[in-house]
């Protein structure tokens, strides 16, 4: 049996593959090692995989958020050899994943529009280039936290309409003394902040509302995208749940800049099992 991971900032899918063909699926929290030490992420499995613990797969191989240092890998990977009786355990970014789950085998241009956002040039093999997505505070343009960052501050600064206002705050039930505290003194702010893309999404028939969304996918598209000279003639592909619910919008910035857009899928997680089973030996 192979076990596959795809680890955001929210969650964790897990995939087998046995007997070559895609096999039973699990959820999990999301497994950040900059947010979790070691002893954390196995007591996560051990509450959230527990029918899992002690499998022996042949192989795992776990793609995550905040694994792009051979640290942070080795935090993730000893996690896993104490739940799992495995000896061959790859850890490799969550980019990398949805590259191989993107492109497979092509070269193109490869992006992650979730709760945050990164992007690279793959040429079929590795990630050749990649701009630093820098996080929700620096970066992460286009990705929930951004957008959800964007529209609170619009809210509570009164940017926006005051029917808009209403509805936010007769749709959440919160005060902005509430707000404040979850962005700057409660763990996990990233998550508390992308949950209002939601908002967003179930209300996009509102313009200023579509403009924060237009704007955000344009400011990933020059700040990341126009930095790879191959996306003048590869396709630009996207996986992620705010390229999926706002592909409309994604499309269209994209031909706006007249580039290609490529596929967009809702998770890496399908392309992914179909990347390791055409490749076994990677």
């Amino acid at each position: 049996m192979i076990l596959v991971a795809d680890s955001g900032s929210t969650k964790t899918e897990w995939r087998t593959i046995s007997d070559g063909k895609a096999g039973e699926s699990y959820i999990t929290g999301g497994i950040n090692p900059y947010f979790l030490r070691s002893d954390e992420i196995f007591l996560l499995l051990s509450r959230e995989l527990g029918s899992l613990q002690g499998k022996s797969p042949d192989k795992i191989f776990f793609y995550g958020t905040g694994c792009n240092s051979e640290s942070k890998n080795n935090t993730v990977k000893d996690a896993l050899h104490r739940f799992f009786d495995c000896a061959q355990i790859f850890v490799g970014s969550d980019l990398l994943g949805a590259a191989r789950s993107l492109c497979q085998n092509k070269p193109g241009i490869a992006c992650i529009m979730g709760t945050g956002s990164n992007s690279c040039y793959f040429d079929g093999t590795a990630i050749v280039r990649n701009v630093p997505p820098l996080g929700y505070i620096l970066g992460d343009e286009g990705g929930a936290a951004v957008i959800g960052r964007k529209l609170v501050s619009a809210v509570l600064k009164k940017q926006v309409s005051e029917s808009t206002v209403r509805l936010f705050f007769d749709t959440y039930k919160i005060t902005t003394a509430e707000i404040l505290e979850c962005v700057y003194m409660k763990p996990f702010p990233n998550r508390f902040l992308g949950q209002f893309s939601k908002f967003i999404s179930s209300n996009i028939e509102i313009p200023e509302l579509q403009n924060i969304i237009i704007s955000s996918f344009e400011e990933f598209i020059n700040r990341n995208i126009l930095q790879y000279e191959e996306s003048a003639f590869l396709p630009v592909h996207f996986t992620g749940s705010i390229a999926w619910y706002f592909r409309k919008f994604l499309e269209g910035s994209l031909n706006k800049f007249r580039l290609k857009p490529g596929i967009i899928t809702l998770t890496p997680a399908d392309d992914l099992i179909r990347f390791h089973m055409t490749n076994l030996q990677n």
